[in-house]
Order: C-alpha cells, then structure tokens, then sequence
C-alpha cells in the first residue's frame, strides 16, 4: 500500500542518542533541556526572534486566539483543516466564513471587507497546503478596521515571503508538528510572534499560567510539550534541507508525468518560496475525482480528499452564504502521495493509473 503521506524519521541510533540523556536525567517534561535546545535551533534555522514550542498546533491556535483577548466574530476560511474553525468554536468566538481565491485556494482578501461588522476582532488565515497567503493585502485589511491577525500555518516548515519564514507575519502565526508534516516531533506545533510582550503571555498561557510554583499569571492551560517529542524533533532539523529538496523532485516529476491530465493546480503566491508539502491537483468535477481515487485504490494508492467537506457544512456553525468556490474546490481537490522515500517508479506508477483513468 503506498499511503499519501508518511512519516519522515531519522536514523535509530540518533535518537536513542538523546533517550539515554532523558533516562540519566530523568527530567521528560515541563520545560526540559531539549525542548530549549529545540526551540534554539528553530529560532536558528528559521531566521526568527521568538517562538513557543507548544503540544499541537491545535493549541497553538486556541493560544494565539486567547493571548489576543479576541471576542466576537473572527473572519476565517472555509477551506482549511477543521482545526482551524473548531479552535474559533472552542475558544468562545464565532467564525464567519469568506470564500478562498479560485487560483491560490487561500482566502481571497478582495472579499474580507464584506464581512466585517463591528463585532469583528480578528482574521484567521491558513496559508493552504504551504501556499503563502496574499499577506499584504490581509494586513492592508487589518489595519484599515483595526483588526488582529492570526496566520494557521500548519503546513509551512520551510515556506518563505519576500524572503523571510511564513512564521514572521501576522500578530501570531501557529504551526503543526505533527507526524504528517515535513519537519515534525511525532506530535508539537509551535506560536510565533514579533511581540515580546505577546510572547511572555503565550509563555503564561501555555503553562497553567504558573509565574514560579506558587503564583499564576491568568488562565493558562497545559500546552508544554515532551522531551520525547523534542528529541524526535532535534533529530529530523538537520534533515529539513534534504526533505524540502527531495519533495521539489517529486513534484517536478509529478508535473512532468501529469501533463496530459486535466487538472490544475494551486498557483503559488509571488514572491513566495514553496516547501512542496502537499501536492494537491483539481479534478474538472467530482465524478471524475470518484473515477480517480477508485483507480488508485485498485493499484493499492491511498490519496486523500484534502480539504474535503468545505467546512461551512459542520454542525456547529452558522450557515454561509457567498463560499461557492471553496465548495468546489473541496469536492474537485484530491492530494496524492508525496512523501520522503517515496521513489520516482511510485510517482509513474500513480501518474499512470490517473492517466489511464481519464482515457477510459
């Protein structure tokens, strides 16, 4: 079975390496030497001031949403991870959805206006499958009407704009380590931020709110994270400039074999550096996407209908109006394996099945 995605792990011995430092000294969570060595080198590899490694990128999310005090409506994309409109839901807000752009799939900035009212305190964006979003324009937005911006950057390890990391923009950005993602600690996410000041009260929130073992500083919650999960995580950093390199020739092999399929795919945003995390491609209509994925299956493929359904359809928000094209896309959008070790034979084998598929 080749499955769409898979785990990327480091050799064995690496990180046995640093479970024999965690046995001699005992010392498995709260604030441990390797979750700061890690978050050292990520501020390192990533060219940035501050950040937080957090459990998930879930609560990172729920985080970020707190630290900025939002009530309200907070301004979001239908076509995201439900993580994204559930964290919203969770933390006591209510998402309003606007549609995505037909050619990026992220937000369409041209439509957050419409949406706003005067009980608006946020956006959340999610920079879809490692796509920057049209930051410029969001943020022209955001100034304009007074308004916090949170980016949901899960799939952006490696993703850059105008030449810095995705994570340096918005008033938090949030991310996902998890297993499924190209740099991961099997499980961890991470806030970002320019404020220091922000930073010091995500550092509140993200540990009960303890200011010293006796005084709290606010509601906080448990949003550490291991030092199992930091050693998987001081493992794989180093291999990161590989992994961005080998997901680049896959999908340029995909490109090449793909192209007399009739799909399209997302357009990058200029001035953007794309990690390849996903490789999303969109079917004239769901039907021949059905007739795909049953071809798939027959050669023992497992793609995923990623993001599938357009999350407006979710019980426990208000219904929507004006998100045609996200409900399009999330009927029409089917991502295929793409993985470290998956082999350029894997890729022809697939292409091929997509192909005969369409012929037939």
């Amino acid at each position: 079975m080749i499955p769409v995605t898979k785990p990327f792990l480091p050799p064995r011995e690496e990180y046995e390496y640093y479970l024999q430092g965690i046995w001699k000294r005992e010392w498995l969570t709260n604030n441990g030497p390797l979750v700061n060595e890690l978050e050292l080198k990520l501020k390192e590899y990533l060219e940035l001031k501050h950040l937080l490694y957090v459990s998930n990128g879930t609560i990172a999310i729920q985080m970020a949403i707190k630290a900025l005090d939002l009530k309200g409506e907070i301004i979001t994309t239908p076509f995201s991870y439900v993580a994204t409109t559930s964290s919203i839901v969770w933390e006591g807000c209510c998402p309003v959805f606007v549609d995505i752009h037909p050619k990026t799939f992220n937000i369409d900035p041209s439509k957050i206006e419409a949406a706003i009212n005067e009980n608006t305190s946020a956006i959340l964006a999610t920079h879809v499958y490692g796509n920057p979003c049209d930051i410029d324009a969001i943020q022209t937005v955001a100034d304009k009407y007074s308004l916090k911006v949170i980016y949901d950057a899960a799939h952006c390890f490696g993703s850059k704009y105008k030449g810095k990391s995705v994570f340096a923009y918005g008033d938090i950005s949030t991310t996902s380590f998890h297993a499924t993602k190209l740099f991961h600690t099997t499980e961890g996410g991470a806030v970002f931020t320019n404020d220091p000041d922000l930073l010091k009260k995500m550092a509140y929130l993200r540990n009960f709110g303890h200011d010293g073992p006796e005084k709290f500083v606010g509601v906080g919650v448990n949003g550490k994270n291991s030092e199992f999960h930091a050693a998987m995580g001081l493992c794989n950093i180093k291999f990161v400039p590989e992994i961005l390199k080998r997901r680049r020739e896959l999908s340029e092999r995909y490109n090449l074999m793909l192209q007399p399929l009739k799909v399209v795919r997302p357009v990058i945003q200029p001035e953007s550096e794309f990690n390849f995390a996903y490789y999303p491609i969109i079917f004239q209509c769901e039907s021949v996407l059905l007739k795909a994925i049953s071809a798939l299956q027959g050669i023992y493929v497992s793609p995923r209908r990623y993001f599938f359904p357009s999350l407006e359809t979710l019980d426990y928000v208000k219904p929507s109006q004006n998100i045609a094209v996200s409900k399009d896309i999330s009927r029409k959008v089917l991502c295929l394996p793409l993985y470290h070790d998956l082999s350029f034979e894997e890729v022809d084998m697939i292409s091929r099945a997509l192909l005969r598929a369409q012929n037939y």
